[in-house]
C-alpha cells in the first residue's frame, strides 16, 4: 500500500467513501508519519451498513445457504486469508507498531480460527424434549440472531476479528465490522476478500471512525441483534449503556489486571521467562498482560534479578526489523498514559529497579518507545497494581503464603487471566479453582487457541469467544410445538 492513500469502507461488497467527507490520518508509531488515511465515518454511513447487512441477511443467498455451505465460504477464506499473511502483517505493523515476527505469527495463526468454526457450521443440534403430554411433539432449533456489529481494538484487530467474525458466521449471522480509528487499514483489506471467498454482498461490511460518532450510531440501531465489542473498560461501559436502548445482546472482552504467582517450588527459569513473555511482549499492549507479579517473599530477590538481568538489554527499534525485541507503543496518548502511571508508581512510594521512561537512542527514532519497566515495593492498594496501564510496566508484590496470594490475586475490580508457577499439581489444582478469572494458567502463560473458550468475570468482560459454545453465543434457540392428537378439545367443553 502506498503512503497517503485514502482506504475506503466496504458496504455491500462495494468501496465507499465517507458521507461527511472527512477523513482519518493513520500514522506508523515508529515515525509517527502518516502513511494512509481510512474515512471517518458518520451516523449516516451506519445507517448504510446495517441497512446492507439487514437485506443480506434476509437475501436467500446467504438466508438458504445450509450450514454445510456457509463451511465451505469459510474454508475458502482461510485459504485466501493464508496466502495474504505477510500482507496482513505488514499492515497491522504499519498500523500498531508491533513487531512484525510476532505479528507474522499471528497472522499465521488467523486461518486456523475460520477453519475450526467452518468445520463446526453443520454440527449444532437441535433437540427433541420430554413432554409429560404424549400427544404434543416439542423441538428446538437454532438459528442466527441477525445483524451483529463487531467492534475491536487497536492491538490485535485482525485475530480478534477472527474471534467474533469465524463464529458469527458460521451461525449464519450477518457482520458490520467497526475496528479502532487507530489500526482499521488491515481491516479494510481484510475485507475484500468476502467478495473474492463467495460471500454475498452485505455479509460482512467494514466501516471506519471515532466510536462516538459511527460507532454510537452502530450501537443503537434497533434493527442490530447483538454487539460483541472488545476494548477498554470505559468503552465497554458505553457500549454497554447505549446498546440497553433496544435491548441488543452485548458481549465484552474489556480489560484485566492479571495477577502472574510464583511460588517458592516454582523453576525460577521457567517463571522468569513467562513473566517476561506475559508483560514484556507485545509492549504490554495486551489485556491478559501479566502486569501484577505476585512473588512469594522466599524468592522475591532472586526472581527480581533474573527478570533485570534478562530485560535490561533488549532492543527496542524499528517494528518492520525481525531483530527488533522492543516495539512502540501503538498511539501518543497511550504513550503519554503509560509514562504518566511511572510519575503515579513513583510518588506512591514504588521503586523503579529497571527502565522508568521514555525509550530513547537513535534506534527509537521518532518513535513512541517506552522502556521496558519493573517497580518493586509494589502494594496491592496502589494505583498501578489497580489500574490496568496497557504498556510494558510490571508491578513486583511480595505475599507470605497461598492464602496471602489468593487474597491479593482476587483483590481487583478485574478478572480475566491469571498465572500460576508451581511445581506442586495438587497445589495448582487447588489454586487455579480459587482463582476469580476467566483463563488460569499453570507453568506457561498467554497461551490461546480458537479450541478454549476465551472471556472475563467481574470487569473484565461479559459472554465468551472461542472453543465449541462460541457459535452458540450468536444464535438463538426457538421451540416449536406439535399437536400430535386427532383432536383439539374445546376449552370451555
Amino acid at each position: 500500500m502506498d503512503p497517503i492513500q485514502d482506504v475506503p469502507m466496504l458496504i455491500n461488497a462495494e468501496a465507499h467513501s465517507p458521507k461527511g467527507g472527512a477523513w482519518i490520518d493513520s500514522t506508523f508509531p515508529y515515525t509517527q508519519k502518516t502513511w494512509c488515511r481510512i474515512p471517518r465515518g458518520t451516523a449516516a454511513d451506519a445507517d448504510t451498513a446495517v441497512s446492507a447487512a439487514v437485506a443480506a441477511f434476509e437475501d436467500p443467498r446467504w438466508a438458504g445457504l445450509t450450514p454445510t455451505a456457509r463451511g465451505k465460504l469459510l474454508y475458502r477464506l482461510a485459504d485466501l486469508f493464508e496466502a495474504k499473511a505477510e500482507e496482513f502483517a505488514r499492515l497491522e505493523v504499519m498500523d500498531n507498531g508491533k513487531r512484525i515476527t510476532e505479528m507474522l505469527g499471528q497472522m499465521r495463526r488467523i486461518p486456523d480460527w475460520y477453519r475450526y468454526f467452518a468445520g463446526l457450521a453443520d454440527k449444532v443440534e437441535g433437540a427433541v424434549l420430554p413432554n409429560e403430554n404424549q400427544a404434543v411433539l416439542n423441538i428446538t432449533r437454532p438459528g442466527p440472531l441477525g445483524v451483529i456489529v463487531c467492534i475491536t481494538p487497536w492491538n490485535s484487530p485482525l485475530l480478534l476479528a477472527a474471534y467474533k467474525l469465524a463464529p458469527a458466521l458460521a451461525a449464519g449471522n450477518t457482520i458490520i465490522l467497526k475496528p479502532s480509528e487507530f489500526t482499521s487499514a488491515s481491516s479494510l483489506a481484510f475485507g475484500q476478500l468476502f467478495d473474492e471467498a463467495g460471500f454475498p454482498p452485505g455479509v460482512v461490511n467494514v466501516v471506519t471512525g471515532y466510536g462516538q460518532e459511527i460507532g454510537e450510531a452502530l450501537v443503537t440501531d434497533k434493527r442490530i441483534a447483538k454487539v460483541s465489542f472488545t476494548g477498554g473498560e470505559a468503552g465497554g461501559r458505553a457500549v454497554y449503556r447505549a446498546a440497553t436502548e433496544h435491548f441488543h445482546e452485548v458481549a465484552l472482552e474489556l480489560g484485566g489486571k492479571s495477577p502472574n504467582i510464583v511460588f517458592p517450588d516454582a523453576d525460577l527459569e521457567n517463571a522468569s521467562n513467562g513473566v517476561l513473555a506475559g508483560i514484556f511482549a507485545a509492549t504490554g499492549q495486551t489485556c491478559i498482560a501479566g502486569s501484577r507479579l505476585l512473588v512469594h517473599r522466599n524468592i522475591y530477590d532472586d526472581l527480581v534479578e533474573r527478570l533485570i538481568e534478562k530485560s535490561k538489554n533488549l532492543k527496542m527499534g524499528d517494528p518492520l526489523d525481525p531483530a527488533t525485541q522492543v516495539a512502540p507503543v501503538a498511539t501518543a496518548a497511550q504513550h503519554a498514559k503509560i509514562l504518566e502511571y511511572m510519575e503515579i508508581a513513583r510518588s506512591e512510594g514504588a521503586t523503579c529497579v529497571l527502565g522508568g521512561g521514555a525509550g530513547q537512542g537513535a534506534s527509537c527514532g521518532d518513535g513512541l518507545f517506552v522502556q521496558p519497566t519493573i517497580f518493586t515495593g509494589v502494594t496491592n492498594s496502589m494505583r498501578i497494581a489497580r489500574e490496568e496501564v496497557f504498556g510494558p510496566v510490571l508491578s513486583v508484590i511480595s505475599f507470605e503464603d497461598e492464602d496471602d496470594a489468593i487474597a491479593i490475586a482476587n483483590d481487583t475490580d478485574f478478572g480475566l487471566a491469571a498465572g500460576l508457577w508451581t511445581q506442586d499439581l495438587s497445589s495448582a489444582v487447588r489454586l487455579s479453582d480459587r482463582l476469580r478469572a476467566g483463563t488460569v494458567w499453570v507453568n506457561t502463560y498467554r497461551a490461546v487457541s480458537y479450541t478454549s473458550p476465551f472471556g472475563g468475570v467481574k470487569q473484565s468482560g461479559i459472554g465468551r469467544e472461542n472453543g465449541m459454545k462460541a457459535i452458540e453465543e450468536f444464535m438463538s434457540t426457538k421451540s416449536i410445538w406439535f399437536n400430535t392428537a386427532p383432536v383439539v378439545p374445546n376449552p370451555f367443553a
